[in-house]
């Protein structure tokens, strides 16, 4: 009798630089990227646009709590670098596609604070003009191809997208977020597969933020270094640090030029962490607060470039002017999206998609 394999040690999962997978062993393997080398002013403006997210945040955490918001709503407090790191590495024909924790992701494409606040509301001036809400916006026009409230669901739409893009020649990038839950999800290992038969130019972003819902990563998933979930299918997978932007952007730029030399899909885990509860119904007392605020202190994305900013010369005066700028803009998005108009009746019969029979 053959002896038996080892299981491979569970061990608490936590965030790495980055760490390369094994897919495809000698058949041009993606090396370890390096962290980025940012420029004062490019690191303001990775500063400028993760405060952004987070007062964004913050105020439509308030304005579900007075209720001005209905439905789900999902913050992404914590989870700042991702997006910001990675779309900062983006081209203008690349496309983007996540699941429904999407507010973050529609601002580092971009779209205006007030129209996303809007949205949130229910108004008009929404970028769904009212009719998508929280979970499901879209904007063609920033190449935001929707936040999507089924799990899971956005991982064969990415595809489909990134079946797009090299059907027309473009050159774009379909990158398709999705978190450590969906990983889990059936129809995921069906992209994987189409992804990497036709070589298609799609990074699967998985946003490990530890608890997919209420349910931690090392007790929902057999194997917990999701990195490595397309290693069946022949794709490579990088883990990296999903709390610095310096070293998300570092590894957007390879991914990106990997993709696009036609090597077809990549995977990155970002190992990263969210402070609120799944959605604002959550009370998240299946972790401990000393847990999320050891993470809040010792590796909040904001703070980490905050320092580097004032270490490469930047003023605390100079930050403080930034952050009086950033939150008159949340507000301004707040007081546009409690005054602007509600969509009137006529809209539920349009955007509707009608077949006919016989």
């Amino acid at each position: 009798m053959a002896p038996k394999k080892a299981a491979r040690k569970q061990t608490k999962t936590e965030p790495s630089r980055v760490r390369v997978s094994e897919a495809r062993p000698g058949l041009d393997p993606i090396e370890a990227p390096g962290r980025y080398e940012a420029t004062r002013e490019e690191l303001t403006e990775f500063y400028r646009q993760m405060l952004l997210i987070r007062r964004f945040e913050e105020k439509a955490g308030q304005l579900y709590g007075m209720g001005l918001i209905g439905g789900f709503c999902h913050l992404y407090i914590g989870q700042e670098a991702v997006v910001v790191g990675l779309q900062s590495a983006m081209k203008e024909q690349d496309s983007v596609i996540t699941g429904y924790r999407d507010h973050g992701h529609m601002l580092a494409c971009g779209i205006p604070a007030k129209v996303v606040m809007a949205e949130l509301t229910g108004r008009a001036a929404g970028i769904s003009k009212g009719k998508g809400g929280s979970m499901h916006m879209f904007s063609v026009e920033h190449g935001f191809y929707g936040g999507h409230g089924i799990v899971a669901a956005q991982v064969p739409l990415g595809t489909g997208l990134a079946f797009a893009h090299k059907y027309k020649g473009d050159d774009g990038v379909a990158t398709t977020y999705f978190g450590d839950g969906a990983a889990n999800q059936g129809q995921v290992y069906e992209s994987f597969n189409m992804a990497e038969l036709w070589k298609l130019p799609v990074l699967y972003v998985i946003e490990n933020n530890q608890y997919a819902m209420g349910t931690s990563v090392n007790r929902a998933s057999a194997e917990h270094e999701l990195f490595r979930r397309g290693e069946s299918f022949r794709i490579e997978g990088m883990q990296v640090n999903g709390m610095d932007v310096l070293d998300v952007r570092g590894a957007g730029d390879a991914a990106y030029d990997w993709i696009r030399s036609g090597k077809g899909p990549l995977l990155i885990e970002m190992m990263t962490y969210r402070y609120r509860g799944h959605s604002m119904s959550d009370p998240a007392k299946y972790r401990s607060r000393d847990e999320v605020t050891d993470v809040r202190t010792k590796r909040d994305p904001i703070e980490a470039a905050k320092v580097l900013l004032l270490e490469m010369g930047e003023t605390e005066d100079g930050l403080k002017e930034l952050e009086k700028i950033i939150r008159a803009e949340v507000n301004e998005a707040a007081d546009f999206a409690e005054q602007t108009p509600e969509p009137e009746l006529k809209e539920l019969y349009t955007d509707v998609l009608v077949g006919s029979y016989g």
